[in-house]
């Protein structure tokens, strides 16, 4: 886990330059830095690394890695490097590390750019090729390690960070008003709804994309891996035995590393499982670290001291305040170069820093299980109202009604048919979105709109927060609020063979007895206790924002209502009226965090200037 930067074209930064840029990038890689420079005719190439070091500690294993003509800088873990290796091996490759940097540059020498199908892992990577002149920028295929780029007079420039970026290339960075606006308005789900980012003039490289650019400065980008809804005919107990098989997996590749590994514990079934199955099938005594909130509606300590009873591990509980909440969020919204998403990463934030102060260099989290299982309220309505024909649908009704239905807030999927009754309904989703635009000076009308990835409602539904509205977001946090602290995120749900399993079971074994993601429940049976395993809630890192700022404090509100770039878009009466008004409703809770992150996301634009 690293930061990865480079330039390629007609101009090289210059050595003030280069080392600004390693510099922004110290937290992501404090373990060694390097940089690799060269010409070829009327092309530059340059390329940047800073190391964590997680396999092969070695200095041998650092980066730029150059093998003849090809040079690598890479950020990420191929999981199953050790097989490819093998496969290298055989093949009469010679290995002079134990690294999975070396087997990726090595698979590229071997196979291409179709190296890629072989790999098991997270990635961004820029890899040089003297031998063609090409540059190849590429991501994995879930997008969990962010690789940014510009065009400037000729020259792309590229990196982990846009900081980064911005110095390298000698310009600053421009904020994308109308990307801030969106999100004030639409929420977090916008924020990867469109190609833009938070700055004007910098793309991104798609998740499971790679950009090639040859030595003319030609662009060609193409997409390498794709993940679509084809059900097979299956039974509940081989969904079961499938899931579990690919879980088992996925969870001792992720668990190859050369440091200590920590675990992310929530009150909720898909931590829990991650940490119940290293400990139970890898023999392994777990460390775990947990965030407690004072409001009862996100104080999961009753089912975290169950599973803690229940497993070998070494743990670590986080309490939230108040207290220096403008300060940290300051410093993250730095961190993370730009707004801090939600509420839940302030908080996990917390986590990651008490991760790394115990000397801890990768965390396991959680993520994806939900877009892959079944997790969120919404997804049972969905599957409740292609289920109306079934015989036996009362009794689904009435499991329901026992289950998520007695939690349910939202007052539109309070009705377990509303997607019976209206199939394209989504007010849910962009909540309260025309009040928060009559707050903007110059609104920004957007209405919901989603891919058709398939006709059914569920997995559209599914592949859409998979691939747009709500991992994107996630992998972006996690990985902004890790490195911010050297520490490496590993999702073992986001597995190739588990995702594509998934997508193949049909709906009817997803949910049973009012429990979703039945397949994954009962594939850690054995596993997790009954108490996490079956709970009916929905958990996860969460907190109230009434936790973290106190309205009634004079200072606080002055804080919030101080002039700044904000209020050339919003306006402030609205604002101050908005702070004296009732929380209680979560898409208020939600818009209050979104002002003051993208508040202070604004007013930090020094950090994205060029010297």
């Amino acid at each position: 886990m690293c930061g990865i930067a480079g330039a390629f074209g007609r101009h090289l930064p210059d050595e003030g330059a280069i080392t600004s840029g390693l510099r922004t990038m110290h937290e992501r890689g404090p373990d060694a830095s390097g940089s690799y420079t060269n010409r070829d005719g009327n092309m530059a190439v340059c390329l940047l690394h800073s190391r964590l070091a997680v396999i092969d500690l070695d200095p041998r294993a650092d980066q730029p890695y150059k093998v003849g003509d090809v040079v690598l800088s890479y950020n990420g873990e191929i999981y199953n490097y050790l097989e490819v290796a093998r496969e290298l091996a055989e093949l009469g490759v010679t290995l002079d590390t134990q690294s999975d940097t070396e087997v990726l540059i090595k698979s590229y020498l071997q196979w291409g750019l179709d190296c890629l199908d072989r790999f098991e892992g997270m990635w961004s990577f820029a890899l040089y090729d003297g031998r063609t002149g090409d540059l190849h920028l590429c991501r994995d295929r879930f997008g969990e390690k962010p690789l940014f780029y510009r065009w400037l007079d000729g020259t792309c420039y590229f990196g982990s960070r846009p900081d980064t970026i911005a110095k390298l290339s000698g310009k600053a960075l421009e904020i994308n008003v109308d990307h801030i606006r969106r999100y004030l308005v639409n929420g977090f789900r916008s924020i990867f709804k469109t190609p833009e980012t938070f700055f004007s003039d910098l793309h991104e490289v798609p998740a499971k994309n790679c950009l090639t650019i040859d030595r003319q400065g030609n662009r060609k980008q193409r997409s390498y891996w794709d993940l679509a809804y084809s059900p097979q005919v299956i039974t509940t107990e081989e969904a079961v035995e499938e899931t579990r098989a690919h879980l088992l997996r996925s969870v001792r590749l992720r668990m190859r590393s050369d440091v200590p590994i920590a675990f992310c514990l929530s009150g909720g079934v898909d931590s829990t499982a991650l940490v119940s199955i290293a400990c139970k099938e890898l023999g392994v005594t777990a460390h775990t670290f947990s965030v407690v909130d004072r409001d009862e509606r996100y104080n999961e300590l009753e089912n975290i001291r169950v599973t803690l009873n229940d497993i070998e591990c070494d743990h670590h509980m986080v309490q939230t305040n108040t207290s220096g909440f403008f300060d940290r969020m300051k410093d993250l919204v730095a961190a993370h170069n730009a707004p801090v998403p939600t509420i839940s990463y302030y908080v996990h934030s917390f986590l990651s820093q008490e991760i790394s102060r115990l000397g801890y260099k990768v965390a396991i989290s959680g993520t994806g299980a939900d877009e892959l299982f079944t997790g969120y309220y919404d997804h049972y309505s969905f599957w409740l109202s292609a289920a109306v024909d079934r015989p036996d649908f009362s009794t689904l009704l009435a499991d329901w009604k026992q289950s998520y239905g007695q939690w349910v807030n939202n007052p539109e999927l309070q009705d377990p048919l509303k997607f019976r009754d209206d199939p394209n309904f989504r007010g849910h989703i962009y909540q309260n979105q025309d009040l928060f635009n009559g707050y903007l000076l110059d609104p920004i009308y957007e209405p919901f709109s989603e891919i058709a990835y398939t006709e059914n409602l569920l997995r559209k539904r599914m592949l859409n927060e998979l691939q747009h509205e709500i991992v994107p977001v996630i992998l972006r946090a996690d990985d902004s609020n890790s490195m911010h602290y050297s520490v490496e995120n590993r999702s073992p749900f986001l597995d190739r063979q588990l995702a594509e399993f998934a997508f193949t079971l049909p709906d009817e074994v997803l949910i049973r007895d009012g429990l979703p993601k039945w397949p994954l429940r009962q594939a850690i049976k054995g596993y997790a206790t009954d108490q996490v395993r079956l709970d009916t809630r929905k958990r996860g890192f969460n907190a109230s924002i009434m936790s973290l700022i106190d309205r009634d404090d004079s200072e606080t509100v002055e804080q919030l209502l101080a002039e700044g770039p904000i209020y050339d878009i919003i306006d402030r009466g609205s604002v101050e009226d908005f702070l004296r008004t009732d929380l209680t409703d979560n898409s208020f809770s939600k818009f209050l965090f979104y002002f003051v992150s993208a508040k202070l996301f604004m007013e930090s634009a020094s950090v994205f200037k060029a010297a």
